[in-house]
């Protein structure tokens, strides 16, 4: 894969990476405002400290909230962790990033707490489940390399075409559901995501799905919450939209999120009118950096 990611850490990583700080990279440039990082970078730098310090083969991080209530800005970056409860069958973890400015005090910039589950068996009887002939989402039927970071899109407009999925974004700037298909690109230099990484950067799209209409994307989403009953298969994961309410300069929205063996999770953002900063992907093309990359 090439070597890209997020964050570069400027001292080596090892053990429970306490006390390392990052810098970011041109990859976490935010669309929103020069100087700024993206969602998926600071959600997916929380999920990995949590990651490291507490995951483990017999416990699922099966629902990870962060909160987004300060811009990132482009400049060195850390993050601490915090355990809350360490049981038999539960594990809860808070976390915090922080950014240091070189001329004032430290600034937490989003905060997270994730639960993590002890996985066992299925308890009996049966349940209600989606029909299998109401899934909507199907991921594009010729792969992509494993080092191709450029995500697909789709929206209900173009469902059923030759070619549904496709690179260009001013082709499903719609009011229709919009999909998503991608592989998330590394938080960390020379490290390659994990499954809890890969779906957590990728969930953060589901405000990106829900939010883009046919004028652009006019709400910032303030939050993530990801919720997973598996960790995806591999590094591929689609991103669809669910459900979307608006009133009053505020939007809720779900998406449902899956790899190739179908859903495993659901993802849920609450976003905020930042019309000022509305981006038109009809003349902004946000996928350039995968371009580059």
């Amino acid at each position: 894969m090439t070597d890209i990611a997020y964050f570069e850490p400027i001292s080596g990583t090892g053990g429970a990476d306490r006390g390392i700080r990052y810098r970011p990279t041109r990859f976490a440039a935010s669309p929103w405002a020069p100087g700024t990082l993206n969602g998926p970078s600071v959600c997916g730098l929380a999920a990995r400290a949590v990651e490291i310090e507490f995951g483990g083969d017999e416990f699922l991080p099966a629902r990870c909230t962060i909160d987004l209530f300060r811009a990132a800005r482009d400049i060195v970056t850390s993050t601490r962790v915090r355990p809350v409860r360490s049981g038999g069958r539960i594990r809860v973890v808070d976390v915090e990033v922080v950014q240091h400015p070189e001329d004032g005090d430290e600034v937490v910039v989003a905060r997270g707490s994730t639960v993590f589950l002890r996985t066992s068996s299925n308890p009996p009887g049966q349940r209600w489940h989606r029909p299998a002939e109401t899934v909507t989402f199907h991921p594009p039927a010729v792969a992509a390399e494993d080092d191709d970071l450029f995500p697909r899109f789709a929206s209900d407009a173009t469902a059923g075409a030759v070619g549904e999925w496709g690179r260009d974004m001013a082709a499903h700037q719609n009011a229709h559901r919009k999909r998503r298909w991608s592989r998330a690109a590394p938080i960390v230099t020379g490290e390659k995501p994990t499954p809890f990484q890969s779906a957590v950067v990728s969930a953060e799209a589901a405000s990106f799905v829900s939010n883009w209409g046919s004028a652009g994307i006019g709400f910032i989403n303030c939050d993530l919450t990801v919720a997973l009953s598996r960790l995806p298969s591999d590094g591929r994961v689609g991103v669809e939209a669910d459900l979307h309410i608006e009133d009053d300069g505020v939007s809720v929205s779900t998406a449902g999120l899956y790899d190739a063996d179908g859903m495993f999770g659901t993802a849920l953002v609450t976003a905020v009118n930042n019309a000022a900063a509305q981006i038109d992907f009809t003349t902004v093309d946000i996928s350039e950096r995968f371009r580059e990359a």
